[in-house]
């Protein structure tokens, strides 16, 4: 786990959240609350998940992706975000904890068909995706390749292309509470992103003046 504190963030953010420009100030307050709540939930990986999911998605989502209900869309959110991280990301946490710390999660989340898309895509007989066990190789290769070259923003483009489909099996109700049948993806999930949720924070915190986007459903002053 990252040995980020959630309280530690919290108290810095109250110490310095009136120095935030508006959106990144929104940002951090929600998806802190979120990861309070993930915290609260350990003994329920499938809870820790979505909560945890839904602080990464207080990160990253964007008003126009938000609106757009595109799956391309949020990948793009995603890259845009992870380019952005990968850079801020200067002593290398995010890839140092996923190297030495999350390798097998990692590798095992790579090598799981039922969270590569593709795979469904071509179990439900939509056309163009037959070689998907081909293509499938090929990412796995991939992230191999992006953890021995280090480069943080392809590994993290990977990763979330897994936990993606996951959290659409999950959030659509297309999983079953405490399954048997997808133990070791949410378990690996849940930790993967209980350690890199806060770093995201915490760069944030610390990079207040990058532009993040601006939030989806922004707080409306009542008159």
């Amino acid at each position: 786990m990252s040995n980020l504190n959630t309280e530690d963030l919290l108290k810095r953010k109250s110490e310095i959240l009136e120095t935030f420009p508006k959106d990144v100030a929104l940002r951090v307050h929600r998806s802190l609350s979120w990861l309070t709540r993930a915290e609260g939930q350990q003994d329920d990986d499938d809870a820790a998940f979505i909560f945890y999911w839904l602080a990464f998605n207080a990160l990253y989502a964007r008003e126009k992706v938000e609106y757009s209900d595109s799956i391309e869309g949020e990948r793009g959110a995603y890259k845009i975000f992870f380019e952005k991280i990968a850079k801020l990301d200067k002593n290398h946490r995010i890839y140092d904890e996923l190297w030495h710390q999350f390798s097998d999660p990692v590798r095992n989340l790579m090598r799981n068909k039922y969270v590569y898309q593709p795979f469904w895509n071509h179990y439900n007989q939509i056309p163009g995706n037959e070689n998907w066990e081909e293509r499938f190789e090929k990412t796995k290769a991939m992230s191999l390749r992006a953890l021995q070259r280090e480069d943080t923003a392809r590994i993290l483009d990977l990763i979330f292309d897994r936990l993606y489909v996951l959290r659409n099996q999950v959030f659509h109700g297309a999983a079953t509470w405490q399954s048997s049948v997808n133990r070791e993806q949410i378990k690996d999930s849940k930790n993967i992103l209980a350690f890199i949720v806060p770093i995201f924070v915490d760069l944030m915190m610390s990079n207040p003046d990058t532009d993040w986007g601006r939030p989806c459903y922004l707080v409306v002053e009542q008159p």
